[in-house]
C-alpha cells in the first residue's frame, strides 16, 4: 500500500442534481499516485463514473471539477483546475484546464474533485463549502452572461465565494460553449453545454480545509528559487507582448492559418499585431492566480467595461482565419465570445468554414464572406442564441459539414470534431501528428509538438520517423503538467522538466517519486484517455486530418508547396502507436489494461484488439 500522501484530501464529492443526494467517496493513495490529479485523476474518475456510449448531454453524463496536490502551494502557476466531461462536440474525452482563484477555493472545500450528475429541475447554482452543499435557485440569472450571473449570485450568497458559470451559449447547448470564472474560460469542446444540459448555471465554492505539505521548508525554498529563474526567451516575450506576439512570427514563416486554412499568410496581419495594438489601444497587464509570469494582456475598447483579454488564439481565429483585419472588430468579436460564453477557436473555425461554404454556394448567405466584419459579429450572436444559420453552426464544423454535404467535410477544419487551432499542419508536420492522434482532437495544449517543428531536430515540412519520439516526449510533458497542474510556460525554466516535476511532487506529497516513474505515469494517463475514447466508440479512422491538408499544398508564403500526404501521415501514426506500445492501429493490449486496473476478461471483444507486436 502506498503511504498516505500529503497534498490531498483523499476523497471526492459526488452530487446528483436530480435527487439532490450528496456522497463523499474515498480516493486510495494508490490511485492518487498512479494518476496524480488534474487531468490524470479526472480521466480515472471519468472511467469510474461513466457508462459506455453515454449521451454527453444526458443526465447520466458526469461533469467533473478536479484539483491537484499542488493547488494552494507556494509554487508559481499552481492555482489551476481541470474541468472534464464527455464532449458534446467530439463525443470523446474533454479535459480542459484553467487558472483562477476558483481552483484555490475549490480545493479548500476539502475535496480533490467534484463529480456532478443528474439534471436540476430549475436553473441552479451549486454552492459547495467545507460544511455542506446547497442548491440555490438561479432562475433570476438565467440568460445573463457568466460575469453578470457570478456578480449577482455572489451578492446573494457571499463575496467570499468563487464561481464558475456559463453564459447564454451554454444554456442554449451550443456545442462549444465554455465555463467562465474570474474572467477566464475553460471547457473548449463544450463543457458549458454539459452544464447547461444539467440546468446548472454556476458552481460556487469556498472553504477552510487546507492540506499539509510533506516538506514545507524545502518547498518554500524551491518555490523561491523557481520564481527567480529565467523563464526562457519565449516566456519573457509573452510577458512583454503576450502570446499574440506569435502572430507576426507565424505569418513570416507561412504558418498562419488564413481564410479557413486556404493560405499560410495574411496581408492585414500588422493591424492585429500586439505592437500595433499597443499604439492604438490602452493596455493593462495582469497575472493568473498564484503566478509570477504575468503574460495576461487586456486591451480596452469603447463599450466593453472589463476590457478584452488578447491572446494569439483569439486573434488568429477571429482575424486571419475569417479574413478580418480590423482590430476593433476582432476585439469586439472576442468580447462577444466572452459575453456569450463560447470558445474563440471553435467559433472562429466554424464561421470561417461557413464563409467558405457560402462563397462556394454550398449554403445560402449573402453576407457570409471572408473579410466581412459585420457578418462575423452577426454570426457569433446567431450561434450564441441558436437562431437562423446559428442553429447549424452551433453544432461545430464536423456536424455542420455532415448536414451541408456536397464535399464540405473535405475542408471542415477539425480533428475528431474539435476545430484546429492556429498552427498550419502542412507546414508543422510533427504538430500534424500531434493533432491526429490527440485523444481530445486538435489541441495545441495537449501536444507540444510544435516545439519540435520549430527546433533543428526535424524538417518541419518533411518530417519522418525521427519526429516520433520527440513528439511523444512533448505529449508526456504536457500530460504531467496538466495533472500536477502547472502552466506550460514553465517549460523553459528547467533543463530536465520531468525531473523537476518529480521533485515538486516529492516535496508536496512525501512520495519518493522519480522522473522514470513520472514518465510511466504519463504513459498510463494517455493510455487511460485512449481507453475512455474506445469505450465511447473511438475507431482508428478518427486519427487523421481533413482531406484539404492531405491533398492541397500551401499556395503562398515561406511555406509554399508544403503538403502532408495521407500515406505519410498514416505511416507516422502507426509509428507513434507502436512507440506507445499499442497496436499499429491504436488499440490497447491486455497488459496495458492491467496497468489501468482493468481486467481484459471483463472487456467486450470489440473494445480490445490484440497488440500486433
Amino acid at each position: 500500500m502506498t503511504d498516505l500522501p500529503h497534498g490531498y484530501h483523499r476523497q471526492y464529492l459526488k452530487i446528483d442534481l436530480t435527487t439532490r443526494q450528496v456522497q463523499v467517496v474515498p480516493l486510495s493513495p494508490d490511485i492518487l499516485r498512479k494518476f496524480v490529479g488534474g487531468s490524470g485523476l479526472g480521466t480515472w474518475l471519468l472511467l469510474e463514473e461513466s457508462n459506455d456510449g453515454l449521451d454527453p448531454l444526458g443526465p447520466d453524463a458526469p461533469l467533473l471539477f478536479v484539483f491537484s496536490p499542488l493547488v494552494a502551494s507556494p509554487l508559481t502557476t499552481s492555482a489551476k483546475f481541470a474541468v472534464m466531461a464527455k464532449s458534446p462536440l467530439t463525443q470523446r474525452i474533454n479535459d480542459s484546464l484553467s487558472s483562477s482563484y476558483f481552483a484555490i477555493a475549490g480545493k479548500k472545500t476539502g475535496y480533490d474533485a467534484f463529480v456532478i450528475v443528474g439534471t436540476a429541475d430549475v436553473p441552479t447554482c451549486l454552492v459547495i463549502d467545507s460544511e455542506d452543499v446547497r442548491f440555490k435557485d438561479a432562475s433570476m440569472v438565467w440568460g445573463k452572461s457568466s460575469r453578470e450571473a457570478a456578480d449577482l449570485l455572489r451578492s446573494q450568497i457571499g463575496t467570499q465565494y468563487r464561481l464558475a458559470a456559463i453564459g447564454p451559449a451554454g444554456e442554449n447547448l451550443v456545442r462549444f460553449a465554455t465555463v467562465s470564472h474570474d474572467g477566464r474560460h475553460a471547457g473548449r469542446g463544450g463543457i458549458g453545454a454539459v452544464m447547461g444540459s444539467k440546468n446548472l448555471k454556476a458552481v460556487a465554492v469556498q472553504g477552510n480545509r487546507l492540506t499539509e505539505f510533506a516538506h514545507p521548508e524545502q518547498l518554500i525554498a524551491f518555490s523561491k528559487s523557481l520564481s527567480k529563474k529565467s523563464f526562457g526567451p519565449a516566456t519573457e516575450k509573452y510577458r512583454e507582448l503576450g502570446t499574440a506576439s506569435n502572430l507576426l512570427i507565424f505569418n513570416r514563416l507561412g504558418t498562419l492559418p488564413t481564410r479557413n486554412f486556404q493560405s499560410g499568410t495574411f496581408e492585414g496581419v500588422e493591424n492585429l499585431a500586439p505592437e500595433m495594438l499597443n499604439e492604438t489601444h490602452e493596455r493593462t497587464r495582469n497575472s493568473c492566480a498564484a503566478c509570477t509570469i504575468g503574460c495576461e494582456h487586456i486591451f480596452h475598447i469603447r463599450g466593453i467595461s472589463n476590457g478584452v483579454r488578447v491572446e494569439y488564439e483569439n486573434l488568429f481565429a477571429l482575424g486571419p482565419l475569417c479574413g478580418v483585419s480590423d482590430p476593433e472588430v476582432v476585439l469586439k468579436a472576442s468580447a462577444l465570445c466572452d459575453q456569450l460564453g463560447i470558445d474563440t477557436i471553435s467559433a472562429g473555425g466554424t464561421i470561417a468554414f461557413a464563409m467558405e461554404c457560402a462563397e462556394r454556394g454550398l449554403i445560402e448567405s449573402d453576407e457570409l464572406r471572408f473579410g466581412n466584419a459585420q457578418a462575423l459579429l452577426n454570426t457569433l450572436t446567431a450561434i450564441g442564441s441558436r437562431t437562423g444559420l446559428g442553429e447549424l453552426l452551433s453544432l461545430g464544423t464536423r456536424a455542420a459539414a455532415e448536414q451541408i454535404g456536397q464535399g464540405a467535410d473535405e475542408f471542415a477544419p477539425h480533428v475528431k470534431g474539435l476545430e484546429i487551432p492556429g498552427y498550419e499542419p502542412r507546414a508543422l508536420q510533427t504538430m500534424a501528428l500531434g493533432f491526429a492522434v490527440g485523444t481530445r482532437g486538435a489541441d495545441h495544449n495537449r501536444s507540444g509538438a510544435y516545439q519540435v517543428d520549430f527546433s533543428d531536430r526535424v524538417d518541419r515540412m518533411n518530417v519522418n520517423a525521427t519526429a516520433i519520439q520527440p513528439a511523444i516526449e512533448t505529449e508526456d510533458e504536457a500530460t504531467l503538467m496538466d495533472s500536477l497542474i502547472l502552466c506550460k510556460f514553465l517549460r523553459g525554466v528547467f533543463q530536465d522538466k520531468i525531473a523537476a516535476m518529480a521533485e515538486m511532487l516529492h516535496l508536496i506529497t512525501g512520495w519518493d517519486v522519480t522522473a522514470t516513474e513520472l514518465r510511466q505515469t504519463a504513459q498510463r494517463i494517455i493510455t487511460a484517455k485512449k481507453w475512455y475514447n474506445i469505450r465511447q466508440g473511438w475507431t482508428p479512422e478518427e486519427d487523421t486530418l481533413p482531406k484539404r491538408f492531405l491533398t492541397v499544398e500551401i499556395p503562398d508564403g515561406a511555406s509554399q508547396g508544403a503538403k502532408l500526404s495521407e500515406d505519410k501521415l498514416t505511416e507516422l501514426i502507426r509509428a507513434y502507436n507502436r512507440s506507445r506500445g499499442w497496436s499499429e492501429d491504436g488499440w490497447l493490449s491486455e497488459t496495458q489494461l492491467d496497468d489501468l486496473g482493468i481486467s481484459a476478461a471483463a472487456v467486450q471483444s470489440d473494445k480490445l484488439r490484440a497488440n500486433d507486436d
